[in-house]
């Protein structure tokens, strides 16, 4: 059996997948990074049938679809993975995923807890990093200073939240990101990232 030879490693791309339970900054800390390193990062722009929220572009933040034209990605096997999120249907398309790693670039995906469990069937050498508060108590402020929610709806966020903490040990890594430490939260990623880069026996990301 020939030994690899470590001179002739290639360094193939990584899909970085951010999840943890809402709340907790997953947006912000995906959006920090592609900051940090645009010409590196890709991030990947969820499909999701539930309307924008203040402040959010169509195509940047999310593409805000119709159920009608989720229905056809779904038919056309366009998505990596898909979900019903607080009642709406979220998925990820495949496309932009394989543009984005043949370019070279990594990618990194901000998914619900469920998503995440998804996508780490479909494609096992992902990088799977699961985003907390410093406490439940912080993430619980977060959520009602959104104001995006009833108050029935941020009961249910909240209960929701607690299962998914129970879910951690399903990731590689944990984060944690705290008020005024967003900086430290991106660091830890790109730590996190480099080290993945030096695994030894990594395998291309296949989709």
């Amino acid at each position: 059996m020939n030994e690899p030879n470590p001179y002739q490693t290639q360094r193939y791309p990584l899909l970085i997948v951010i999840s943890g339970p809402s709340g907790v900054g997953k947006d912000t800390i995906a959006r920090s990074l592609i900051d940090r390193q645009p010409d590196s990062f890709y991030f990947v722009v969820t499909a999701t049938t539930r309307p924008p929220r203040e402040g959010e572009v169509n195509g940047r933040d999310y593409f805000f679809v119709s159920t009608d034209e989720f229905a056809r990605m779904i038919e056309q096997n366009e998505l990596l993975e898909y979900a019903i999120v607080y009642n709406d249907y979220k998925g990820v398309p495949k496309q932009q995923i394989r543009d984005a790693l043949a370019s070279g670039r990594d990618v990194i995906m901000r998914v619900d807890v469920q998503g995440a469990a998804t996508i780490r069937k479909l494609v096992p050498n992902a990088v799977f990093i699961f985003l907390i508060a410093e406490s439940e108590e912080a993430m619980v402020k977060r959520l009602r200073e959104r104001k995006s929610e009833t108050a029935e709806g941020l009961q249910l966020r909240v209960a929701t939240a607690r299962q998914e903490m129970k879910r951690l040990c399903d990731f590689d890594y944990c984060v944690v990101n705290a008020d005024q430490a967003q900086e430290r939260s991106v660091e830890s990623i790109l730590a996190i990232m480099e080290a993945e880069r030096c695994r030894v026996g990594r395998k291309p990301v296949v989709l």
